[in-house]
């Protein structure tokens, strides 16, 4: 459980009526993967003279997927944002604390924003493939963006190992010219995925991927997910119990009560979260309880 938290502690609950199966931690690193560990300390976020996080501290182990849960409004996707430096593209935006890759401060003035926006990659709630761009192009358009060099054949190389990653290959291969904004919404989403691969990033965040998709395309993305954790750190936002359950390795529940700003009142294995919480709060939440 986070230090930080603010919060009563109860005793672990006991009497669970809804245990939702969870996926085993532990998983192993593929064959050079970039994988890196992300640490946020002491993070409070405002918005103009509104506090909207309260010193929040969570470790995201490398090659892990963690999941961020909890009511709409309690700063889930505010945090997820303060880990790539989006936050501060909101003029009233300020930040206190430390967020650190590999133990290195993203927010040091000496760090360049572009390399932080490589390292760390973002994938939106609502997919968004530049519409007009071929599959390829969208796949490539990172490149460009760092001003990353490659000729025909590494891109070509690179095209395919992105949208094999992102579970994309086989429905578009034969079309790879074909503009993305033709594509389903499913497509769109793992287009999105590999584009972000290209760059080869070390941390992907996820902000609810699946939330506009159907069942089908959603457990694609999820697949996708749990192979790509394998190589690359996960964080996702999801206000879905049943998937934060089913992809992740642990689970951090925030939570803002009226007029204050949202804290983590617990966070640990997702089993453990989902079964034996230690705050009643938590256990009313994933099982349905209110948000």
């Amino acid at each position: 459980m986070s230090s930080d938290a603010i919060t009563t502690i109860v005793p672990a609950v006991t009497d669970a009526t809804t245990v939702i199966p969870v996926v085993p931690t532990g998983r192993e690193l593929a064959p050079g993967s970039r994988a890196a560990a992300l640490d946020a300390r002491d993070v409070s976020a405002w918005f103009g003279s509104r506090k909207v996080l309260d010193r929040v501290s969570l470790h995201m182990p490398a090659g892990g997927i963690t999941a961020l849960i909890g009511p709409s409004g309690c700063g889930k996707s505010t945090f997820l944002r303060i880990l790539n430096r989006m936050h501060e593209l909101v003029p009233s935006a300020q930040l206190g604390g430390e967020v650190l890759l590999d133990g290195q401060d993203v927010y040091e003035p000496q760090r360049k924003l572009m390399d932080v926006r490589r390292d760390i990659g973002m994938v939106f709630q609502k997919p968004n493939p530049f519409p007009a761009m071929s599959i390829r192009d969208n796949v490539l358009a990172g490149l460009k963006l760092t001003g990353t060099r490659a000729g025909r054949a590494e891109k070509d190389e690179l095209v395919e190992s992105c949208l094999v990653r992102g579970g994309l290959w086989n429905e578009v291969k034969d079309r790879l010219d074909a503009p993305g904004g033709g594509l389903s919404g499913g497509q769109q989403q793992r287009l999105c995925i590999a584009r972000s691969l290209a760059i080869k990033p070390k941390v992907l965040l996820m902000d609810e991927p699946c939330s506009a998709l159907d069942p089908t395309s959603t457990r694609v993305i999820e697949e996708t997910m749990v192979e790509l954790a394998q190589e690359v750190t996960i964080v996702i936002v999801t206000h879905n119990m049943q998937q934060a359950a089913r992809v992740s390795d642990q689970c951090a529940f925030f939570l803002a009560a009226q007029g204050t700003p949202g804290v983590i009142v617990e966070h640990g294995e997702t089993g453990v979260m989902f079964s034996h919480p230690q705050d009643q709060r938590t256990f009313d939440y994933v099982n349905g309880r209110f948000g």
